[in-house]
């Protein structure tokens, strides 16, 4: 049976007038390899607006009934991939998105729990990165910023009626100019496709070994 797979990244923001996790999200779904056959990938990138997330995430979750969701953000201070496991139900007050608005409530949803917990095979997704070349490591801190608001959201969606797998990955900063003498090397956008392709196995793999899946 066909998978669909919603692979989602995010456009500039404030501190971030290029973020890399766009370019990798249409990378991985437009990636022509034998294993994805039979695998549906739909790659879309949010503005970096709490609205955009609020508002596209239900409408592309009712359209195209994912059974993975893979989002990309950018950590712009982490030098290697960070696998969430848990998004916090709270927003920063103090960090506008790039429609320069800060949101008027500091949670996600009123009266739920300060946390949700991830649902996917987190350390398998971790190993599977490293295996492709790139640092990566589990994190338990999705931040107060966009990335952490549509964690949140998506997790909600899975919950209620969604996805079987819903998994969140912040991304380096990337080189993009030539290397020079001495300077460190840094990941590239290669690198980061090279580990989201990974990932991504990791995923379609555990996902048909889980009936929930389908």
């Amino acid at each position: 049976m066909t998978l669909t797979v919603l692979i989602t990244g995010f456009g500039p923001f404030p501190r971030a007038p290029f973020n890399p996790s766009a370019a990798l999200a249409h990378g991985l779904a437009r990636l022509r390899r034998p294993a994805f056959a039979e695998v549906r990938r739909v790659g879309h990138v949010f503005a970096t607006c709490y609205e955009a997330v609020d508002e596209e995430l239900p409408a592309l979750l009712s359209r195209h009934r994912p059974q993975i969701v893979l989002m990309f953000g950018l950590a712009t201070r982490t030098p290697f991939l960070r696998v969430e496991t848990r998004a916090r139900n709270v927003r920063s007050p103090i960090l506008p998105d790039a429609a320069g608005r800060t949101p008027a409530d500091r949670r996600n949803a009123a009266g739920a729990a300060s946390v949700a917990a991830g649902r996917a095979p987190f350390v398998r997704l971790v190993t599977a990165a490293r295996a492709a070349r790139v640092p990566a490591r589990l994190s338990r801190h999705a931040g107060a910023y966009l990335c952490n608001a549509l964690y949140w959201r998506a997790l909600e969606q899975a919950a209620a009626r969604g996805p079987a797998f819903v998994v969140f990955v912040h991304v380096p900063q990337i080189r993009r100019a030539p290397r020079r003498r001495g300077e460190a090397r840094g990941l590239t956008a290669a690198d980061l496709l090279r580990a989201g392709e990974a990932v991504l196995r990791a995923l379609l793999a555990a996902a048909r070994r889980e009936p929930r899946a389908f």
